[in-house]
């Protein structure tokens, strides 16, 4: 039985009954779904978790549904919603619809549709009970940030200024990720209106640095390995560790040009 809370997420736009299957696979695994292949990526990897398993029964609890869930900078809604089905691709795709989404706008339904000679989308699903419509709402899945992707929207309303701080990718794992929302929510309560030294921070596998930036932290093992000898760095601080450990992150090591 698969029973995963009917929620949006900032990189699979919904995690849903095949989302919720990443929890059986073992750590190391879970962070080689987050890779910088732009083939076999997250949205790749999520689609065939289901395919070596056998027919099950999906429960999406929406009693609580869950925009951006689930951590501590999600929100949640009184929705009183339960999607069932044997399928879990259905149950999926209904689910999708249920948050205010085409099946067809989510990567990783796109691909399990694909791998199993079907449609993106409700033709062949029969839905009983209450209709779709009138339970659907629209739920946000990404956090905002600036036009220019630099910033969270939050902390431009705020003023800070001096501090790329780059809106993430599908390449940051669970791990990184839920230490880098405490990272920016301890920058926005260090900010105290004086302008940071023209730095940039880099997370995921993918990012590069842009030159002439005064300070590039890197963040994360993945992006250390990656870039610890780029020569567009001018100075690096660098916050190792898989992921990183909060003393890391209070001293990091710096390399200079």
């Amino acid at each position: 039985m698969d029973i995963p809370v009917l929620k949006t997420h900032a990189q699979t736009v919904v995690s849903l009954g095949l989302k919720n299957l990443k929890g059986v696979i073992d750590i190391k695994s879970r962070k080689k779904f987050h890779n910088a292949d732009p083939v076999k990526n997250l949205h790749y990897w999520v689609a065939k978790l289901a395919d070596p398993m056998p027919p099950m029964l999906t429960i999406l609890d929406g009693i609580y549904t869950t925009e951006r869930g689930p951590a501590f900078d999600g929100r949640v809604r009184r929705s009183n919603i339960l999607v069932a089905s044997r399928d879990v691709l259905s149950a999926d795709m209904v689910g999708a619809k249920v948050l205010g989404y085409e099946p067809s706008e989510i990567p990783h339904l796109v691909h399990a549709a694909q791998n199993r000679n079907r449609l993106p989308d409700l033709a062949d699903i029969e839905v009983v009970g209450e209709k779709i419509e009138a339970v659907a709402s629209h739920h946000k899945y990404t956090f905002p940030y600036n036009k220019d992707e630099t910033l969270p929207l939050p902390m431009e309303k705020m003023g800070i200024k001096g501090l790329s701080y780059r809106k993430y990718d599908a390449t940051i794992c669970t791990y990184c990720s839920a230490i880098n929302g405490v990272v920016l929510s301890a920058i926005a309560r260090a900010w105290k209106g004086q302008p940071w030294d023209d730095v940039e921070v880099l997370t995921g596998k993918s990012m590069q640095p842009t030159p002439g930036k005064r300070k590039t932290i890197l963040f994360g093992k993945c992006m250390y390995q990656l870039h610890k000898n780029n020569p567009d760095i001018r100075e690096m601080i660098a916050i190792k560790g898989c992921p990183p450990q909060p003393k890391s992150i209070i001293r990091p090591s710096i390399r200079q040009e």
